[in-house]
């Protein structure tokens, strides 16, 4: 189970995506907090080489994010299921039309046992959302593919000036918060 939480390097997820962030040139880190992305911001808030902000709701993360982007500098919005309900129009309005590569880092809630009935009813929605606006999509399950879904899913993005969405499975941050007493 240890290895299989941390992966065959020793990293655990966040480490990986820290990693891969900055092989990516992933500079803006925008967030609204959640409890199972709070290990990762911790991380990218110690790191000097990222520029985090914490803004009020995530339409306004989108909006940073893509104005950044206007400006050159790339950048990522990290976000629980919930947060994304908010999105839709956002994305509808602005970043698919106007080809914003908006990276989306999204901790999955409502399924596999979330007691929540308004993360449930969310977690329903999102993909056929994502879908429905052309949004390319990934779940990662596994420690042994963060690195390869996260890296590939950032370079596609970029490559065809298209929205992407990387979305943490439960069965990934479960099994590592389980680990650490989380």
């Amino acid at each position: 189970m240890v290895l299989e939480a941390a992966g065959q390097t020793g990293e655990i997820w966040d480490e990986t995506i820290v990693r891969v962030l900055k092989a990516n040139e992933i500079r803006l880190i925008t967030y609204v907090p959640d409890k199972v992305l709070a290990s990762l911001i911790k991380r990218l808030h110690a790191d000097d080489y990222f520029t985090v902000i914490c803004p009020a709701r995530e339409e306004e993360a989108v909006g940073i994010v893509t104005g950044a982007y206007m400006g050159g500098m790339r950048g990522i919005v990290l976000m629980q299921t919930s947060g994304f309900a908010t999105l839709p129009n956002a994305l509808a309005s602005l970043t698919v039309p106007y080809q914003i590569p908006m990276l989306m880092l999204i901790s999955e809630r409502g399924t596999l046992g979330d007691f929540q009935f308004g993360q449930v009813i969310v977690c329903r929605t999102m993909r056929p959302i994502l879908n429905s606006l052309n949004i390319e999509n990934y779940a990662i399950e596994r420690q042994e593919d963060v690195e390869f879904i996260t890296d590939r899913m950032i370079k596609q993005a970029y490559a065809t000036q298209a929205a992407a969405a990387m979305i943490l499975s439960p069965l990934l941050t479960s099994r590592v918060n389980k680990k650490n007493g989380g």
